[in-house]
């Protein structure tokens, strides 16, 4: 992708301004048109799997995924080529609406392209054209939706059809429907969980927020506005804190594939006005954001967007990722609906919360601890209350970072015997610097984690209740890539595999890697030394912290250039307090 020369005097770190982003929109555009067919209506990007939703559904994505972003650069001849292919697909050629069904995932996208571009596009096609568009969107009025995000696309269809008058009441119902369905994963703090569960993601700022904002803007709503406009607000404060130094994204969560999508709540803060962020720290995001992707491979030889992260990855996709889902990273162009002279693209870039100050944040509704560090610009997640619905690596973790993706032998996991699944996660609270939790295995097991944070240094502590005496346990730490280092020392009842008395013990589920130990009679602690960095020479990681453990499982912690701390895991819960 040919970009314009960075601009270093505006955008310091990432030299990239307005003129970068535009061009970076007009070249996907400008890939995905030879894929388009003669009518225009399909997209059938090439790649190496079709979705679940089979090749017809994949190539209406294709097109509403890219009119999404052909909306937001607002680009007329662009959005006459879109035109054409939505007279085409309304005549017959898209799929039916229906219910659960991918279509009512796109219809979403083209609404809202529809309404941020009316005069250019909708108010252009013929009386024909628009009764059929508006019949084949009104499906989504009454379409049911998985119960997650996908209840805000029957919000963003109605918002439309409302303003163009078409089923007013069966519009606006749809739109209350939705908006009050969210209200039930709302946790407070700025957080939406994406449906029943503990599912905290990226879904909370490219959908969960995205759309209810939008609406009310689009509406505008002051009352609506005020209400999840607040919302954003107090999201992005903790928001910002998951980009790395290098522009990267926490590796978290579903849907990773949408790759630069995650500059879309940054941008709606500066949209409308709510947001904590200044406008030199938005852009530096943002754009750090894109860089980080354009800079690893995300767009191949053909200009086109791969499924994956870099480039193409199997390892971050789902049954619903086809050829054209990595085109939701559309989302992240939404700053161009922002003029010129906004002073979110006139401001200089300022640095983001990983370039300023080394960090320790604790966010109470996932029940999540951030931890980075100014000398590396790591960011990393401790998790000790996100997980989906079912084991997933994404997921239930123990920690994630914006340097690491989760790896094939369980790594920052807890494994009892046999059993290395985290599932129904049951949050103990975060705090200053610490983050625990608790969940059962298969077995009947239960497992107390607690870590405890200071600079890039953690302490790991695992007490392992109702296992049969004798049980192997394993603790694994983090899986670095080339020039990161990542460190497990044992501290409390863990050994090196080498060093185990019993080598067949270390066996089972992440063999090869971590620590290992077995249980006593009653409750055991385990407690390991753990480091993710890539400082060049951060000392030894046993100096920075002491550890001791009495009969009765309490922890002291000394920090060597921090405070002193005490800490108790037991059938109760977890409890940490500063020592005198």
């Amino acid at each position: 992708m040919r970009l314009p020369p960075p601009d270093h005097t505006l955008s310091p770190t990432t030299g990239c301004t307005r003129a970068h982003w535009e061009a970076a929109a007009d070249a996907l555009l400008a890939a995905v048109e030879p894929y388009a067919t003669g009518d225009r209506a399909l997209y059938h990007l090439p790649g190496p799997r079709q979705s679940w939703s089979g090749r017809l559904s994949d190539g209406l994505e294709g097109y509403a995924r890219t009119l999404l972003l052909a909306a937001f650069r607002r680009d007329e001849t662009a959005l006459g080529r879109y035109a054409e292919g939505l007279a085409a697909g309304v005549a017959g050629v898209w799929p039916r609406i229906e219910d659960r069904g991918q279509p009512l995932v796109e219809a979403a996208s083209i609404a809202l392209a529809l309404r941020l571009t009316r005069p250019l596009l909708w108010d252009r096609l013929d009386d024909t054209a628009r009764g059929r568009a508006a019949e084949w969107l009104a499906d989504a009025l009454t379409a049911e939706p998985w119960p997650c995000n996908w209840e805000l696309f029957p919000v963003t269809v109605g918002g439309f059809l409302q303003e163009i008058g078409h089923e007013p009441d069966a519009a606006r119902k749809a739109v209350d429907h939705g908006l009050a369905r969210i209200e039930d994963w709302y946790v407070g703090g700025g957080w939406y969980t994406d449906g029943d569960g503990r599912k905290f993601d990226y879904y909370n700022g490219w959908a969960m927020h995205l759309y209810p904002v939008l609406h009310a803007w689009l509406a505008d709503d002051p009352r609506l506005l005020d209400l999840y406009g607040g919302r954003l607000e107090r999201h992005l404060g903790d928001y910002a804190r998951l980009f790395g130094a290098d522009g990267a994204p926490l590796r978290q969560g579903r849907s990773l594939t949408y790759r630069f999508a995650t500059a879309a709540p940054l941008w709606l803060g500066a949209l409308t006005g709510r947001t904590p962020l200044t406008p030199g720290e938005t852009r530096r995001l943002a754009s750090g954001a894109l860089r980080y992707f354009l800079d690893r491979g995300a767009v191949d030889g053909r200009g086109l967007l791969t499924l994956g992260w870099h480039g193409p990855d199997e390892s971050v996709l789902q049954g619903y990722s086809g050829p054209a889902s990595p085109y939701w990273a559309s989302k992240g162009f939404l700053g161009l609906l922002l003029p010129p002279d906004h002073p979110v693209w006139t401001a200089p870039e300022e640095p983001g919360p990983a370039e300023r100050a080394d960090a320790l944040t604790s966010i109470d509704a996932p029940n999540w601890l951030l931890q980075s560090t100014r000398s590396d610009g790591l960011v990393r997640l401790h998790n000790h209350g996100s997980e989906d619905v079912r084991y997933d690596p994404y997921y239930t973790r123990l920690a994630y970072s914006t340097v690491t993706a989760p790896a094939t032998s369980y790594d920052n996991s807890v494994i009892v015997g046999d059993d290395p699944g985290r599932t129904g996660i049951e949050p103990l609270g975060v705090g200053d610097g610490w983050a625990a939790s608790r969940h059962t295995t298969a077995s009947g097991v239960r497992v107390t984690s607690l870590v405890l944070a200071h600079g890039a240094a953690e302490v790991r502590a695992h007490l392992v209740t109702g296992a049969v005496p004798g049980t192997p346990v394993r603790v694994t730490g983090w899986a670095a890539p080339d020039g990161i280092s990542a460190e497990l020392l044992p501290a409390v009842g863990l050994v090196d595999p080498a060093q185990a008395v019993d080598p067949a013990g270390s066996g089972g589920p992440g063999d090869g890697a971590g620590l290992v130990g077995v249980t006593g009679d009653g409750d055991t602690l385990f407690v390991a030394l753990a480091r993710l960095t890539g400082a060049p020479d951060p000392g030894p990681l046993e100096r920075l912290v002491s550890v001791r453990a009495d009969a009765t499982g309490e922890l002291a912690v000394d920090w060597r250039q921090g405070p002193r701390l005490r800490a108790r895991l037991d059938g109760h819960g977890v409890e940490v307090h500063v020592r005198e």
